[in-house]
């Protein structure tokens, strides 16, 4: 078929059709994409447009912070009903305020000028046209990003994130609870060890997880309203009188923010830093649950529910692939090493500013949004998870040379009550067991030959790997 003037418009340079051409929006990320319905709840605080609306918010606040305390004269308080229509400004923000916003800042090539223009336009149906000027007032861009992103992440932390983390977090706990009597053969550097129980275990894992959910928790947002600088310059050149640092820390912390005294033209974004150190830091422990139950998967310990209609190899019919574990450990890898990124980057200004943390901020909600997916995988993960406690069992049974650790401290405290023939008691169960496989049959012999008291050779014949697992169970009340 020969090529028309209008397919050629729309192939790209190696001859492809253009799929950027279609009518139909088509994501370029997967986040867009193919996982948009596990991250949409981000899209309310971390998306272009909800940094708009939360810039219109904190405009509009401070022309009602500035009128209520006349901070300006000739600028009075506002009726109840002007506040109420400002505050609608924000409340009915929607798409057609996005693409009236984009309009403005087409002609502006300025995105906060775009949102002051943009509130300029309805102070004369709300009756104060002549406050325009109050709009924006003192303020650089900086004041106005700096406090929205403050908002924003504080609203996906506290309203997304940590929910979802938490949840994930409490589904592991319940796992312990479940699990706490289970005994499980453990593995130091991959060899037999003293065994414990699966519930332990996953109870290891939601404690650490829940120790930087509780730092995360935790965190100061901070924010600024001072200026080009940080130095009030314009405010006390415009108006002498006022107490700007009053005016500025009661508006900061009226917003549910930590007021910070001290900045560039920029707030220094020192709190984003610690903020995703710590979330990057849940990501690894996450990644290495994921790892962990992954190895698990592989020998049997757990056994993996078939999701009915669902492929697991496109060859091998009888495989059910790990694959929420393996999406998960991606997706951590991706967000940690942007909050990395983030992290890094955003303390460092040149001078008193420069617009690298502008492009760096937009990647915020990438950041959380491959960690809430990774979140979301492994909660489904664990949902298709059911324990072969036959399999952990048998795994106990064919590695009894665990027990010549216990062994050999009993020889130990024997000796040191007085009881006779209790010399080299580790290098004793060092020739019994090392590189070696010891049934049931052969430790029983090995015990009853070593001239232990009674009470020691009953406790010692009595104890099978599966039951030597020491307060495990008892541990996992820690959770509590």
């Amino acid at each position: 078929m020969p090529e028309t003037a209008a397919t050629a418009d729309t192939r790209t340079p190696s001859g492809r059709l253009a799929l950027a051409a279609s009518t139909e929006k088509i994501a370029l990320g997967p986040l867009d994409g193919r996982y948009q319905p596990a991250v949409a709840p981000l899209v309310d605080y971390l998306s272009e447009a909800a940094l708009n609306r939360d810039r219109v918010a904190v405009e509009v606040e401070w022309l009602i912070h500035l009128t209520s305390n006349n901070v300006l004269p000739g600028a009075g308080p506002l009726t109840a009903e002007q506040q109420q229509q400002l505050r609608a400004v924000v409340t009915e923000f929607d798409a057609a305020s996005v693409t009236e916003l984009a309009e403005i800042e087409a002609v502006t090539v300025h995105d906060v000028k775009a949102v002051e223009y943009y509130i300029g336009r309805r102070l004369p149906a709300i009756g104060i046209e002549n406050l325009t000027a109050m709009v924006h007032f003192g303020c650089t861009s900086e004041d106005i990003n700096n406090l929205s992103y403050a908002l924003g992440v504080k609203g996906a932390v506290e309203d997304v994130w940590l929910p979802a983390a938490r949840a994930l977090v409490a589904q592991i706990s319940t796992m312990a609870e479940d699990n706490r009597a289970v005994p499980m053969l453990s593995r130091t550097h991959g060899q037999p060890a003293t065994p414990t129980t699966l519930g332990k275990e996953l109870a290891v894992i939601a404690h650490r997880l829940n120790r930087q959910l509780d730092r995360i928790a935790r965190t100061e947002y901070l924010g600024k309203i001072n200026g080009a600088t940080g130095t009030y310059a314009a405010h006390v050149a415009s108006v002498p009188g006022a107490d700007w640092q009053q005016v500025s820390k009661s508006f900061v912390e009226g917003l549910g923010l930590t007021w910070n005294p001290l900045t560039t033209q920029i707030e220094s974004h020192d709190w984003q830093a610690e903020l995703y150190a710590d979330v990057a830091r849940f990501n690894r422990i996450l990644h290495n649950v994921c790892t962990d139950i992954w190895s698990y998967i592989s020998i049997g310990y757990f056994a993996q529910i078939p999701v009915a209609g669902a492929t697991g190899s496109s060859t091998m019919p009888h495989k059910v692939n790990p694959i929420r574990f393996e999406n998960a450990e991606a997706n951590l890898e991706i967000s940690s090493g942007l909050l990395d990124v983030l992290g890094s980057t955003l303390v460092t200004s040149r001078w008193q500013r420069d617009l690298t943390d502008s492009s760096s901020q937009r990647n915020i909600g990438v950041a959380f949004g491959h960690s809430l997916l990774a979140i979301s995988n492994v909660a489904k993960g664990l949902e298709r998870l059911d324990v072969a406690e036959d399999v952990l069992a048998g795994d106990l049974d064919t590695n009894w040379e665990v027990l010549g650790e216990a062994i050999q401290m009993v020889m130990r405290a024997e000796a040191i009550a007085g009881v006779e023939g209790m010399e080299n008691p580790y290098e004793r169960l060092k020739d019994l067991t090392r590189g070696n496989r010891v049934d049931a049959a052969r430790m029983q012999e090995f015990v009853q030959g070593l001239g232990l008291s009674a009470d020691a050779e009953a406790r010692l014949l009595a104890l099978t790997p599966g039951k030597y697992t020491g307060i495990a169970d008892q541990l996992v009340d820690h959770l509590k």
